[in-house]
């Protein structure tokens, strides 16, 4: 077992206790550590081998919400910030980052990107939805650079907003959909109301 010590504010010291083997671990709903695939029997991380998995067109989906004032929205908009486009540096910023996305998350694979498309839609006056789109011919799926296309394209809308609005929110970012590869076509529409709650 490992031991962790952490001191709080009134000088107490609580202890955390962590089993060596990811493997014991329940959650609820009857998941366990040990069917996450980025970690082996003894609870070590590591890099999924996909070696013998098929080479297919595989497509991912996500979006990312930013909320802000109804003016901030509007200056936006308009193309009026004294930064320039907004929209345009947070759609580069999002596909830079999708082709990135296996030097930012430890386990991820380095991936050959087909394409990236950022797009952005106003869903109400303050209300900023960002949708990206990754495509990729290869041995596992590109998820994550989906939704870190997304996440980057948010943060960069508020990087080059918060001067004027620091109340921003970034929120629900998420799947949306993916197709290809063994596990086949996922929708997020197609989801039960029952386990749509806990997306």
């Amino acid at each position: 077992m490992r031991q962790i010590a952490a001191a709080t504010s009134v000088s107490a010291t609580i202890s955390l206790q962590f089993p060596r083997s990811a493997a014991i671990q329940d959650f609820s709903g009857g998941l366990r550590v040990g069917d996450l695939t980025h970690f082996d029997e003894s609870g070590a991380s590591r890099m999924v081998d996909v070696g013998d998995k098929a080479i297919t067109r595989r497509r991912a989906v996500a979006s990312a919400q930013v909320v802000m004032q109804p003016a901030t929205l509007e200056q936006i908009q308009s193309d009026e910030h004294a930064k320039g486009n907004v929209l345009e540096v947070a759609r580069l910023a999002g596909i830079m980052a999708a082709k990135r996305t296996g030097d930012l998350i430890p386990l991820c694979h380095p991936l050959p990107i087909d394409s990236v498309a950022v797009d952005f839609q106003c869903a109400d006056s303050t209300t900023l939805n960002i949708v990206a789109e990754v495509t990729t011919t290869a041995r596992t799926g590109v998820e994550m650079e989906a939704l870190t296309a997304a996440t980057t394209a948010a943060l960069t809308v508020y990087d080059m907003v918060k001067s004027v609005d620091r109340s921003l929110v970034i929120q629900r970012v998420q799947l949306e959909h993916k197709s290809g590869g063994k596990s086949g076509d996922w929708n997020r529409n197609d989801m039960d109301l029952s386990t749509k709650d806990h997306a």
